[in-house]
């Protein structure tokens, strides 16, 4: 049995954008990966990234959000950052990966505090996340027949 890439999932509150990446990945290729999502706290699911999920016929109504700290002595293929530019200092920084990468994705409450509706910009920011495929392609070839996510 070969051994699966480990990928973390990394932003401030582990409540939204790295529930639906970690959802999506796990949609497309989740045979072919161990996926996980943390926050530097844990807070709260965001309903509204539940139903733009949804919307999208994948289903994270059953995520937790976890902090970052029982994740801290394992060793991760890929962790990856999703904090946007306003969020940086708070975002965690884990030191147990053997590749770091940065996925920057606006953070829908900064966007709704500059007039754009929450659930709109729950929307933008799912949407921001379909590199997710070129991931997929670029650090591991899956063998999964599940192939195409339905909106990708």
């Amino acid at each position: 049995m070969a051994l699966k890439p480990k990928v973390l999932f990394l932003c401030t509150q582990n409540s939204g954008c790295t529930q639906m990446t970690e959802g999506l990945l796990r949609d497309i290729a989740g045979e072919e990966f161990e996926i996980a999502s943390a926050g530097a706290e844990a807070g709260r699911l965001d309903p509204d990234a539940v139903a733009a999920m949804q919307e999208v016929g994948i289903d994270i109504s059953s995520a937790t959000t976890k902090a970052v700290d029982p994740h801290l002595g394992e060793r991760f293929h890929y962790v990856i950052t999703m904090c946007d530019r306003e969020q940086e200092r708070s975002c965690p920084v884990f030191p147990g990966a053997i590749w770091r990468l940065t996925w920057p994705v606006e953070n829908p409450a900064a966007l709704s505090r500059v007039g754009l509706d929450h659930r709109a910009a729950v929307r933008h920011a799912r949407d921001s996340i379909r590199h997710v495929r070129e991931f997929i392609e670029k650090h591991h070839h899956p063998k999964s027949e599940k192939g195409e996510s339905a909106w990708m």
